[in-house]
């Protein structure tokens, strides 16, 4: 035992990596972070345009109370580093029937909404189904998503002590055939199907319970004004000021290990960086496939990163639009959901593809010349993504769009693409998946790999780690790992002694002067 503080080393600055560090720095651990890219965000990123950086990555944050938590846990309040931004339009919705559909952050326009979209009918299923969706979130908060392991067992006896909830869960059935029982209106289907895909799922093959996604965003959407991006900077800055250190454009290439326990990070330029535990918030296949070395590759059972989820075509640029009035957050639906993921089933780049735009200068008055926008297209993992793949893309992008009424000046050349190929070499080991094991199945939350691995020393963290993908659930990942290690730390010798100057609350991510205490993801 020495006096000296735990030496922490964190791979990767991503959501996951970010909150583990700050929250391990604020523990009093020596941390250190380290990232093969220019600056922090992972998947968080941005491109240059004329406009300014563009968001490439993330466009929302939901379960705002995540955030909240983590700050005020270590002493600062979120509000004081970034300025959020509600959105009172969910997301405007538009069909090639000509239809269109804003649902709202207040449940009573939304309603209305429905009403005038598709009759009584509509607004009344809508109501049922949303009641569901948020009997379903709270049901599943505690005992899965704010769990650091949750296991089927538990769920089975938590569900067997509140039996009302097996007819929501529709145990056996798709998201898609459950929503067919509860929608009359096949545009309302593939509304609601679509959230299957913020996991990385098809709607026809991922658990029915993925309605509960529904209530995540009903609860509240939020902008970060300047960009998502600017969440990334705020943690990166207070983690810093907790004594945390940063090294970017450095890759890790061999995770040393003797005796079983994590010794040490080696880097592509050959230094050595002494560890005593090691947070990884990479795609966990990159270990199983031995990215890091053959030492860790058994850290993590393949079962939990062999089934991939979806990846996507992501354009990012500045242009004019014309023709539709845009939301800040849009979706353009195509004409058959089951062709679409039947060619991302496939393997291909679908031929007709639902297509999401964030038009991130919208949400207040209507901005004049050149605006930002994200437009992103489902892609399949593993795709090769060759140059012929960009120019088809563009074409299947901008045509349906035109076709639809939205037209971009200039449109967009194919250097502002994102392919999954791209995806793959700027995360090692994930084939260009963007949520890590694929959400379908009912045993697909329990196979997802936890904070604790095989190897003595190696801990998990991101959206590749329970409680899966997105910013909320990927911070949460970095607190579950976080506890893990401090809990480990208490709990043994073997670790080098650290003060715990504010140590660390482990209580509820929601918020306190949230509207209900689910506010979701």
């Amino acid at each position: 035992m020495t006096d000296a503080p735990t030496r922490a080393v964190v791979i990767g600055a991503g959501v996951g990596g970010l909150s583990a560090a700050l929250r391990l720095a604020h523990a009093g651990l020596a941390v250190t972070v380290l990232d093969m890219a220019e600056g922090p965000g992972g998947k968080m990123r941005t491109r240059d345009s004329v406009a300014g950086p563009v968001d490439i990555g993330p466009t929302v944050m939901t379960l705002k109370g995540v955030f909240e938590t983590l700050f005020s846990d270590v002493g600062a309040r979120l509000a004081d580093k970034v300025t959020l931004v509600p959105d009172e339009v969910l997301a405007r919705h538009f069909w090639r029937d000509g239809s269109m559909l804003d649902l709202f952050h207040d449940p009573g326009r939304s309603a209305d909404a429905l009403r005038l979209f598709g009759g009584p009918r509509a607004e009344q299923e809508f109501r049922r189904f949303s009641e569901r969706a948020r009997r379903l979130y709270e049901a599943f908060e505690g005992p899965v998503m704010l769990a650091q392991s949750p296991s089927f067992a538990g769920l089975t006896a938590h569900v067997l002590r509140n039996p009302a909830l097996i007819p929501a869960m529709a145990p056996g059935r798709s998201l898609a055939a459950s929503l067919a029982g509860q929608f009359s209106d096949p545009r309302l289907r593939q509304l609601f199907g679509r959230y299957a895909t913020y996991v990385g799922g098809s709607p026809y093959l991922s658990p029915a319970v993925l309605g509960l996604i529904w209530q995540s965003e009903a609860s509240g959407v939020w902008r970060v004004e300047g960009g998502m991006h600017r969440l990334a900077q705020a943690m990166l800055r207070l983690a810093q000021d907790k004594g945390a250190t940063f090294r970017f454009n450095a890759r890790a290439v061999r995770i040393e290990q003797q005796d079983g326990q994590v010794r040490a990070v080696h880097l592509e330029d050959g230094t050595r960086i002494p560890a005593d535990l090691i947070v990884f918030n990479g795609d966990p296949k990159a270990l199983v496939d031995g990215h890091l070395g053959q030492g860790p590759a058994a850290a993590v059972p393949r079962r939990g990163v062999a089934a991939r989820s979806l990846s996507a075509f992501v354009w990012g640029f500045a242009a004019t639009p014309a023709g539709v009035e845009l939301a800040h957050h849009n979706v353009f639906f195509c004409d058959d959901p089951r062709r679409e993921f039947g060619d991302l089933a496939a393997g291909r780049m679908p031929e007709d593809g639902t297509l999401y735009i964030c038009a991130q200068d919208r949400g207040g008055e209507t901005p004049v010349g050149p605006e930002r926008f994200e437009i992103i297209l489902n892609g399949p993992p593993g795709h090769p993504s060759t140059p012929e793949d960009a120019y088809r893309c563009r074409t299947r992008t901008f045509e349906t769009l035109r076709k639809m009424g939205l037209r971009f000046s200039p449109t967009p050349d194919v250097t502002a693409l994102t392919m999954p190929g791209d995806f793959d070499r700027a995360f090692p080991g994930s084939d260009g998946s963007l949520y890590g094991l694929s959400p379908h199945g009912m045993m697909a939350t329990f196979q997802r790999p936890t904070a604790r691995t095989k190897l003595r020393g190696l801990y998990l963290a991101g959206g590749g780690a329970h409680p899966g993908a997105g910013i909320p659930m990927a911070c949460l990942s970095g607190k579950h790992a976080a506890a893990a290690i401090l809990s480990d730390l208490a709990s043994t010798s073997t670790f080098r002694r650290t003060a715990t100057p504010g140590g660390m609350s482990t209580g509820s991510a929601t918020m306190a002067n949230e509207p209900s205490p689910s506010s979701a993801s």
